[in-house]
């Protein structure tokens, strides 16, 4: 009910009596909506979604060397760090109150090998960084990619023989790799394989050997996105690839099969999820945490990143605004946290307006 002149109006009657007053000489309208508009204070007053430090995660490409920051020319802004520098980027982390860090490594090609063996070299790059960063500062959270794409030599995931990616032999590969990072003192598995069954074997394998409090996000509904490009040429797989990963990474046109990928990484003891890509995917974002309310976390990509880099760079678009927009776009669809390269900048503005 609303009230007008003291006289009960039935809110159904209230697009009549608009209609009716834009016919006259001067509005008289019951329902405004602009009302809450009017004012930043208001619209901070009745504002529906707020994004937070905390809502964070800041990917890291990691490379050998030291003292070195390169560039990556297709995600403007974006640099492969050695692992000093990804050191000083985690104290910056901490300064922001970002509260988890995603490792991703640039493998020399030298090191690259058909089974990916570099991924349980325990002195890897990501062991590396794990174990600098956690030594220097040990509250914040680091979560490693478990997936053999940035150590094969052909750039896929799993192992291949005769052109097909096997299964369950690469996942008794990523179990090793998920205990060789655990043992670096990794804190969140992030598979990303999308290979069945491998979070099932990977949380045994970790209560097996104790490490039982290692977190699993999972990658549960992984689309084959046209929106890896940059990432891809960031850990030097972009060259390396042959084929498509369109059997095992989920097709673009499919919704419920989201679903139950999810339920089943559920199932086998995942402790988060994760959709990846984010923007085309909003509406796999809410239907996963409508149906499951489980900590749902959605992968802002290279892709995504680098449109409104590049867009911003030529003076297109507004890159704060736009930025902003589309990560509280993620919050808006159901996410409780985003991975994005867009994180140290938004937790600076975030910061710069509490």
């Amino acid at each position: 009910m609303a009230i007008k002149f003291g006289r009960p109006i039935e809110l159904r009657d209230a697009p009549r009596r608009q209609k009716d007053a834009l016919a006259s000489p001067s509005l008289d309208l019951t329902i405004r909506m602009r009302r809450n508009r009017k004012s930043e204070w208001a619209r901070r007053l009745v504002r529906e979604n707020v994004l937070t430090t905390d809502d964070l995660i800041w990917p890291m490409f990691v490379v050998d060397g030291h003292n070195t920051r390169t560039p990556v020319a297709s995600m403007p802004g974006v640099d492969r760090l050695t692992v000093d520098q990804i050191v000083r980027d985690a104290e910056r982390a901490a300064k922001l109150n970002i509260p988890c860090i995603a490792l991703f490594p640039f493998t020399e090609p030298a090191l690259r090998d058909e089974q990916g063996s570099e991924a349980l070299n325990p002195d890897n790059l990501v062991c590396q960084a794990v174990r600098a960063i956690k030594k220097e500062f040990p509250d914040i959270g680091v979560l490693c990619d478990v997936a053999l794409d940035p150590f094969t030599s052909h750039g896929h995931d799993g192992l291949i023989e005769g052109g097909k990616i096997l299964n369950d032999e690469t996942v008794a590969v990523l179990v090793q790799q998920a205990l060789t990072q655990a043992e670096a003192g990794c804190d969140v598995i992030a598979p990303s394989d999308m290979m069945d069954g491998r979070i099932g074997a990977i949380r045994e394998a970790l209560d097996d050997n104790g490490f039982g409090d290692v977190q699993i996000m999972s990658y549960a509904a992984k689309y084959a996105s046209a929106f890896y490009g940059p990432f891809r040429d960031a850990i030097g797989s972009a060259k390396t690839l042959t084929g498509d990963k369109r059997t095992y990474q989920m097709d673009s046109a499919n919704s419920d099969e989201a679903l139950r990928e999810v339920e089943l990484d559920i199932a086998e003891g995942a402790d988060m999820v994760m959709v990846k890509p984010g923007m085309p995917y909003l509406d796999i974002v809410r239907r996963v945490k409508d149906h499951f309310a489980m900590p749902t976390f959605v992968y802002q990509v290279s892709g995504e990143y680098a449109m409104i880099a590049g867009a911003a760079a030529n003076g297109w678009i507004d890159g704060e605004r736009a930025m902003m927009e589309s990560l509280v776009g993620f919050k808006r669809a159901g996410a409780d946290g985003i991975l994005t390269y867009f994180a140290p900048k938004a937790a600076e503005k975030i910061k710069a307006e509490s």
